[in-house]
């Protein structure tokens, strides 16, 4: 039998849990989507990708709200740019009902920084237009945005392309991989460097293999 403290401890339990209200359902699709279409998109498994993102986007407008919506698609922006697909027409299309900080992250990625309020960026970001580097970006898929961000900026430099070479190839992700060897291969090139240039190629071969 129960004695009486304990139940009075059970009944402030039920009660701090009956307190705190559960999260939308569609907050976790969304999440949930969106974490599967980044997965799946880096792998350079498209098709899966373009099915998580499909849910992702449908939970998100099932709130009516722009804002939500607009996130959504920054969010596969972003990852997108990751691997140097730096068009963005899914925001575009919906940045009037965006918010200040929301434009102001898709203007970053689109390398439009003159006059540009980073007090609106995530702070990591706001580093890397000051700097003009990926020093001190530790998250690798914040690293990789932010590299797609510099080149569209005009402002990366090689020792950063050989960063984002690297992280996408720690992480396994084929597709960043792929994209940002095609620049080092590209730079190579421009510069005569034909050893590098082979052992670039032989590189983006070996990543290409399924």
């Amino acid at each position: 039998m129960m004695t009486k403290p304990f139940i009075a401890a059970a009944l402030v339990v039920l009660s701090g849990c009956a307190s705190k209200p559960q999260p939308p359902a569609w907050e976790g699709d969304a999440k949930s989507s969106l974490d599967g279409f980044s997965d799946d998109f880096l792998r350079g498994e498209s098709a899966a990708a373009d099915a998580e993102f499909a849910r992702a986007r449908r939970a998100s407008a099932s709130t009516g709200r722009f804002d939500v919506v607009a996130q959504a698609e920054l969010v596969r922006c972003g990852v997108k740019a990751a691997a140097l697909e730096l068009e963005c027409p899914g925001f575009a299309a919906l940045a009037n009902d965006a918010t200040p900080g929301q434009r102001a992250y898709a203007a970053y990625l689109d390398g439009r920084w003159q006059g540009l309020d980073t007090s609106l960026l995530p702070e990591q970001h706001r580093a890397v237009v000051a700097s003009g580097s990926l020093a001190g970006v530790a998250d690798p898929l914040a690293r990789l945005v932010a590299a797609g961000a510099l080149l569209k900026a005009g402002r990366i430099t090689p020792a950063d392309i050989a960063v984002a070479v690297d992280t996408a190839s720690s992480q396994g992700w084929r597709r960043p991989l792929l994209a940002w060897l095609g620049v080092q291969e590209q730079r190579a090139r421009t510069a005569g460097d034909t050893a590098a240039v082979e052992r670039i190629r032989r590189r983006i071969a070996l990543a290409e293999q399924r």
